[in-house]
This record gives structure tokens, C-alpha cells and sequence, in this order.
């Protein structure tokens, strides 16, 4: 059975980003996944990384319970809207506090290379955009995919990574926001 850890990374409780979350879970429910979603909004945690690796920050109770469901899980999914062509603060001081040294990677003494801690582990991206995916690929350089697909889950070992974009929000009507909702529920029922 596979375990999946979906971790929603919009701070409004009543957008689209949370909707789609319940559905990629209920999709994996119905496939007999043990599905696990956190929202970040609900979790109590200084997203402020204060004094970087110089100093070690302790982690919130919160932010010690997530670092356990990572580690539990085989597939890890994010779902977050696409401000500023990245993602929301409140994701990226998630980020901050928890993929840490020795926890998601180490830092190998005297060498550039690292050691990748949270292999073994897949993901799927699920971002919300306003802007049109083609101009998000093609002038932007798609930046914030970038980050997550390379700079940090892959940095930590985590692989293969898929992203599904649901664009563009600000011009969508309902019937594409239900499309969108049916799509993520699909792609928590493709792990069987």
C-alpha cells in the first residue's frame, strides 16, 4: 500500500488550491492509499529560518510531526498556487524549516557534493497559475517548477517529480475549475 503525504502550501482556507487538495486525497483514498493531508495554514510555526544553518532553530511540535509523515511517506505531493512566478511565503518557510541539513540532505566535509536523504521517495507538483502555462514556460523560464523540481526536491534526493498546472485561474469559469478538481482526483487514483 502506498503512502502519500499531500501538503498544501495555500494559506486560504477557501481557494481552489484546497479544494484540489481534498480531491488528489480522495482520489488516493478510493485506490486504498494511505493518504495523509497537511495544510499549512492549520500548522502553528515561525516560518522564519532566523539565524540559517549557523545556528540550530528547535522545530515547532507541528513541524517535528510533518518531518516524521515525510519520512513515512513514499510520495509526497504539493499543492500551491504560483505568486510571483514561484510560491506563497508561507511554503517557502515550510521549506526553510523542515527539508534541513540531516534531515533532507548533508553536506559531505570538505567536497561540493552532498548526500541526498530523502531518496526513494516520488512526488507530484500540482500548481494553480494566472498566468498562461505557455507564457509561463516560455517567458518566465518556468522559475518557481524549477525550484521545487530541482533546487529542493530534487537537492534531497526525491524522484521522479511530475507537475500539473492548472492555468489560467484568473480568467477560468466553473466549468474549468470542476475539470481541474476531476484531473487531481485522477492523478490520486493513478496509484494504484
Amino acid at each position: 500500500m502506498k503512502k502519500v503525504l499531500v501538503i498544501n502550501g495555500h494559506p486560504d482556507r477557501e481557494s481552489l488550491c484546497f479544494e484540489l487538495a481534498k480531491r488528489y486525497k480522495s482520489g488516493a483514498d478510493s485506490v486504498g492509499a494511505e493518504c495523509k493531508l497537511v495544510n499549512l495554514a492549520d500548522l502553528k510555526f515561525n516560518p522564519i529560518l532566523n539565524s540559517g544553518y549557523r545556528k540550530r532553530t528547535e522545530l515547532e511540535p507541528d513541524l517535528v510531526n510533518v518531518q516524521q509523515m515525510i519520512l513515512d511517506a513514499d510520495h509526497l505531493v504539493f499543492v500551491y498556487p504560483n505568486w510571483w512566478s514561484t510560491y506563497p511565503a508561507l511554503l517557502k518557510g515550510f521549506i526553510d524549516r523542515v527539508f534541513l541539513p540531516g534531515f533532507a540532505f548533508r553536506y559531505r566535509e570538505n567536497s561540493v557534493f552532498w548526500d541526498k536523504l530523502l531518496k526513494g521517495r516520488s512526488a507530484r507538483i500540482i500548481v494553480t497559475m494566472d498566468t498562461p502555462g505557455w507564457y509561463y514556460y516560455l517567458i518566465n523560464k518556468m522559475p518557481g517548477h524549477n525550484s521545487m523540481k530541482i533546487g529542493i526536491l530534487g537537492f534531497c534526493g526525491i524522484g521522479p517529480v511530475k507537475i500539473t498546472s492548472f492555468a489560467p485561474l484568473r480568467s477560468s469559469v466553473e466549468k474549468d475549475r470542476k475539470k481541474w478538481l476531476d484531473v487531481a482526483e485522477k492523478l490520486g487514483q493513478k496509484l494504484k
